[in-house]
């Protein structure tokens, strides 16, 4: 089977925007066929990563506007919904369609229009994801995150300091991407001084709510020869399912699906958790982080606050891990935040990523949806 490359990306700024989810995603897909040097005319598979377009901005039908925005007219198109997980979905089902045979070049879009809705209506939307017997009960995926922080820090004697560097480091790196929705430092005095949102979590440990879209574009590797001189493989891909219903969790500390899509990605790639050198994580939460470096085998159970103390996961450590700035600095409009962190890998891999370039060939997404309730994991390598 002939590989998947990936030879354009593109992301949008991040923040409060006043454009609409129909421009946000043309001005994606537009800077990524220009990136690439494709035409709209060549696109035979176009997919939309979007949670609510319906339930934010009362827009459904998004991809076949998209295709009529953009001149991609007649290709094929799909919306791609798995709740916050919609980006890496978004790239699963793009990967899919290449790896099969059944496009030669797949158009990958996600977008999420948020920050016109106030906070309790936008947090409202999301919770809707939750299971109904937990939804009924107020609980928010904030709430999950809290008692999983207070659990994670009892159980492993972790300091409450360690989440906040998780924070300090996400928004260093931010500063350097002119995209991200936040380009300040913080300290970790800031991050412990902040409100309490939900307790031992403050405001500096969640992402903000956030407009804004990010693409890429996929075709075989024999076919991107023919566009770029360098380009990133997808060496890799895993999705898996935990519990819905959080409480259920042997253990809510352990994120199974990430485990699990983890492993996926690994034997299809052919490498361990050893030979990833750089990755983006789904740090919605700053505890999110932990819990991923430990599912995919980056650090033991219970011991990445250790890693994050030693410095291992800082731009210049031994792993890299948010080079972005993660969700936390970047920002995470649901649909585009799983395509986003593979832009940054792939701009990674052709050395692209400017002042965040780090010294890697092989880098690793992982976007989770919900509270761990779905995950995809990506790999992908620079092009020999």
């Amino acid at each position: 089977m002939d590989r998947v490359a990936v030879i354009g990306a593109s992301m949008t700024k991040f923040g409060q925007r006043d454009a609409w989810i129909r421009e946000l995603l043309s001005q994606a897909a537009e800077e990524c066929l220009d990136d690439a040097g494709v035409a709209p005319d060549e696109i035979e598979h176009l997919y939309v990563s979007n949670m609510a377009s319906g339930e934010f901005e009362g827009q459904g039908g998004v991809p076949n506007l998209l295709a009529h925005d953009i001149g991609a007219i007649p290709a094929y198109t799909e919306r791609i919904d798995q709740t916050s997980s919609s980006g890496g979905a978004g790239i699963y089902a793009a990967w899919r369609s290449i790896a099969s045979g059944a496009s030669d070049m797949t158009l990958l879009v996600g977008g999420e229009k948020m920050t016109h809705k106030t906070t309790a209506e936008a947090t409202d939307i999301i919770a809707s994801i939750t299971h109904p017997a937990e939804y009924k009960h107020g609980l928010t995926l904030p709430s999950f995150a809290g008692m999983t922080a207070r659990r994670y820090l009892h159980k492993y004697d972790a300091p409450r300091e360690s989440l906040a560097k998780v924070a300090v480091k996400n928004h260093k790196n931010g500063v350097d991407n002119p995209n991200a929705q936040f380009q300040k430092e913080i300290d970790v005095e800031t991050a412990l001084d902040s409100p309490i949102i939900a307790d031992p979590l403050r405001l500096y440990d969640f992402c903000p709510i956030t407009d804004g879209s990010a693409a890429l574009l996929f075709c075989p590797e024999s076919v991107a020869e023919e566009y770029a001189d360098e380009y990133a493989v997808i060496s890799g891909i895993g999705g898996a399912t935990d519990t819905h219903v959080v409480h259920e969790r042997d253990d809510p500390t352990v994120m199974n699906g990430v485990v699990d899509s983890g492993e996926q990605a690994y034997e299809m790639a052919g490498l361990g958790p050893e030979d990833i050198e750089v990755a983006e994580l789904h740090d919605m939460f700053t505890i999110l982080e932990f819990l991923q470096m430990e599912g995919l085998g980056f650090a033991e159970q219970g011991e990445a606050w250790k890693e994050m103390d030693k410095g291992t996961t800082e731009r210049d450590g031994e792993r890299p891990i948010n080079t972005s700035g993660g969700l936390k600095s970047k920002g995470h409009p649901l649909g585009a935040s799983g395509v986003a962190q593979a832009v940054e890998i792939y701009e990674q891999m052709v050395g692209e990523a400017g002042p965040r370039q780090v010294d890697a060939d092989v880098g690793l997404t992982c976007n989770v949806g919900g509270f761990g309730n779905c995950v995809i994991t990506a790999i992908m390598e620079a092009a020999e």
